[in-house]
């Protein structure tokens, strides 16, 4: 049993410490900084271009995640299916993603001790002529084997600002990964609609070089029988090959969106062909939504606000330079003279206590920080709000163009039927002997041009489409952010 002074002393020591580490749950418990909230946006009750025009909304048709299934075109559906798998800046923003998630989990260790441990084993022996206080010649072995813990306070939430900008930041991530993925999906289905769009346009010219061939061949019929002019038959071989030379130039933009399309699935334009598939139907009807629906649609306008949010802490992570930096450290182990008695009890040590920083005189340099913080949380916000203003312009202008387009597509209709009428007018008439051929040649080419102008509209409004599509920010949805990234690995495995 221990004497009653080394009780006491013991007491006292045990008090001591008490006393030191005692006010650590309320340093744990005080944090500095402003907390946060979201920057305000303000959002219009409604969209300026939708005007009076409205298109058809079902109320049960929305954007879901596969947005491009609104098409109803099964060859759009397995093309896009395979960005997911292939697509390399997609696999990119993934691995930027998981980046971000580690860096997370490496801030997250803070908020837990560190332990090292350093066993030695070392065999030594004093000089003989060392000074008089140690023994001389001695030889002797030192078996070590020590725990060392070291912990820093979350004092002022120093450890827990770190944390949430780093939160924030994967969050932003995940939802610059949610860009990258609307984007490619947008861009192959502009892609393939404008490769349709060319194939309905090669449809048309070989169609018209068919029957430009049978005029020709009529003319050189009539001229051979004294009913028509060498002229006339020149003048008709000279628009069929006019037609040819624009049904072979066809060719070289639409090899162009093939291979684009294959360059977005990850794979080389050698290793893939587009079926031809002239584009004949109109668009679907987009459902569109209120303005302030976008703010939660649109994953760059998530994005922004995460990095407003990661910028916040960083204000509450430099104030605390301002306090002082509290560490715990801590050490314990063993020590003996022999292997045979390392871990018994006598051989036991250990010591612990807590520590603390101040900071005195900085010349401005915590100031500067703080400064430094602030301006970055100012042109977060001013990011952010700008990305607000730019996804309304995004939707704005391909509404604009769904609606215009949809206006001149029934007027070009009536244009093409009116150039048909006059084409067959001006037949009749050449081969009544009333005019010459060039009254025919001249509607053809009105004709052509007209239906020409006709299927690129309807390109247009297809591409218009997607990019409305993409404007309000396909089928994402806010809710789909991570809440805790560090825990939570969905998003990375949407592209392998």
């Amino acid at each position: 049993m221990k004497a009653p002074k080394a009780l006491a002393g013991e007491a006292l020591r045990a008090a001591s410490l008490l006393l030191i580490v005692a006010p650590i749950p309320y340093l744990v418990g005080c944090t500095v900084g402003p907390k946060y909230k979201t920057p305000s946006a303000p959002a219009p009750l409604v969209y300026k271009e939708m005007g009076n025009w409205k298109a058809a909304q079902p109320s049960d048709q929305n954007l879901g995640g596969n947005w491009w299934e609104i098409f109803s075109d099964p060859q759009l559906n397995a093309l896009e299916q395979q960005i997911e798998v292939s697509n390399q800046n997609l696999k990119a923003a993934v691995a930027q993603y998981q980046e971000a998630r580690a860096s997370l989990r490496y801030a997250r260790a803070d908020y837990y001790p560190t332990l090292t441990a350093a066993p030695s084993a070392t065999r030594q022996r004093y000089s003989e002529n060392k000074p008089e206080t140690l023994s001389k010649g001695a030889t002797f072995s030192d078996f070590v084997l020590p725990v060392n813990l070291s912990y820093q306070v979350n004092a002022w939430g120093r450890v827990s600002h770190n944390v949430e900008s780093y939160r924030a930041q994967a969050q932003a991530s995940a939802a610059d990964l949610a860009v990258v993925n609307l984007t490619m999906h947008a861009d192959l289905a502009v892609d393939y609609f404008a490769a349709r769009t060319l194939d309905a346009e090669e449809k048309l010219l070989r169609d018209t070089v068919t029957q430009y061939e049978r005029a020709l061949q009529l003319n050189t019929d009539r001229y051979q029988g004294g009913l028509a002019s060498e002229v006339d038959v020149e003048q008709a071989r000279t628009i069929l090959e006019t037609t040819r030379a624009q049904l072979v130039d066809v060719g070289v933009a639409r090899a162009q969106y093939e291979h684009a399309v294959a360059l977005l699935m990850g794979r080389a334009p050698a290793e893939f062909t587009l079926p031809p598939l002239p584009l004949t139907t109109p668009p679907p009807a987009v459902p569109v939504g209120i303005p302030s629906e976008l703010l939660e649609r649109r994953p760059d306008i998530a994005g922004a606000e995460r990095l407003v949010a990661s910028a916040n802490a960083q204000i509450g992570l430099a104030k605390t330079a301002y306090y002082p930096l509290v560490n715990l450290l801590g050490s314990g182990g063993f020590e003996s003279g022999t292997i045979s008695t390392l871990l018994q009890g006598p051989s036991a040590l250990w010591s612990f206590g807590p520590s603390a920083v101040f900071t005195v005189f900085d010349k401005g340099r915590r100031h500067a920080l703080n400064d430094e913080a602030r301006a970055a949380y100012d042109s977060s916000v001013a990011s952010y709000r700008q990305t607000t203003l730019s996804a309304f312009k995004d939707v704005e202008d391909n509404l604009a163009a769904v609606r215009i387009l949809e206006q001149e597509a029934q007027i070009q209709v009536r244009a093409v039927e009116a150039a048909q009428r006059s084409l067959g007018l001006s037949r009749i008439r050449y081969e009544g002997g009333i005019t010459n051929y060039l009254e025919v040649i001249t509607a053809e080419n009105a004709a052509l041009s007209d239906e020409v102008t006709a299927v690129n509209i309807l390109g247009r409004r297809m591409a218009a489409s997607v990019l409305l599509i993409e404007a309000l920010g396909g089928g994402w949805d806010r809710a789909t952010l991570p809440r805790s990234p560090e825990c939570c690995g969905a998003i990375a495995t949407s592209a392998p």
